[in-house]
């Protein structure tokens, strides 16, 4: 079982919210988003298996969909029938991995840069970070990441902030062998056949200066899923809700403003 934590609401009946984050796998990962979703939600975050407080040696052939087993341990712990899914990038693929798996468990799923199957852009990314975390140790390698999930004018503001990241993610590094097969697995990762069985009603948010994950994915996921809206952000980087913590806030609560509308009848 993976470490979970619950915030927020705590009604019995309380709508809940699911976030599941990037290749860090770190429930922290989330913090610019809690007071604003603690007022709405049930909030659940959690440490991916084998990163954290998840500790644990990630087995070869690991998958998207053991990762999204994960997450349904905890919904089963928590009783949940039906919840709301928010993932970044890996975080998203889990996501869209349950929602085909259980159609109608996952009621509003919000995906942050995040694909369908990964572009080869993204695979020339990940190979320079496997190269530099093979070749150059794992210092090199953390120093690296900023590099993919900032805009450079964040990196200039908050230097001293990126630098005490840095040292709290050498001190809590997840091992070279976790890192290698958590890559693997969203690599191999592709539902491109299969968006138009989500029923889930989505929500797609990207930027254009996404270093990592070229917008284009997230407006081909847009165009395919049955039921999506797109928020294309100008500026944020790979890491939006953390850069730009009140554009990616507004642009979420937007999307649960019209679903409350839908469930209740109100005009927007």
């Amino acid at each position: 079982m993976v470490h979970f934590d619950v915030h927020g609401l705590r009604e019995p009946d309380a709508p809940t919210i699911i976030l599941s984050s990037g290749l860090g796998g770190s429930g922290s990962y989330w913090g610019p988003q809690l007071d604003f979703l603690n007022e709405r939600f049930r909030v659940v975050v959690y440490d991916h298996f084998g990163t954290n407080r998840s500790s644990g040696d990630i087995p070869d052939n690991y998958s998207i969909t053991e990762m999204g087993s994960d997450v349904l341990e905890i919904a089963e712990t928590l009783s949940l029938s039906s919840f709301s899914f928010m993932g970044h990038a890996l975080g998203g693929l889990v996501g869209l991995d349950i929602a085909l798996r259980f159609p109608g468990l996952i009621d509003s799923l919000i995906l942050v840069n995040a694909w369908a199957k990964a572009d080869p852009h993204s695979g020339r990314c990940f190979d320079v970070r496997i190269e530099l975390l093979q070749k150059s140790g794992v210092a090199a390698f953390i120093k690296a990441q900023p590099l993919f999930l900032y805009p450079a004018i964040y990196m200039a503001q908050n230097a001293q902030r990126i630098a005490a990241e840095e040292l709290h993610a050498i001190e809590s590094f997840q091992g070279t062998v976790n890192v290698l097969r958590r890559i693997g697995a969203l690599r191999e990762f592709n539902v491109e056949a299969r968006l138009g069985e989500i029923i889930s009603q989505c929500l797609v948010i990207a930027t254009r200066d996404d270093l990592l994950v070229p917008y284009e994915r997230a407006i081909h996921l847009s165009d395919n899923l049955p039921n999506a809206e797109l928020c294309l952000l100008d500026h944020g980087g790979h890491a939006v809700n953390v850069t730009s913590p009140n554009l990616f806030n507004e642009c979420v609560e937007r999307f649960l403003a019209r679903r409350r509308a839908l469930a209740t009848g109100e005009k927007q």
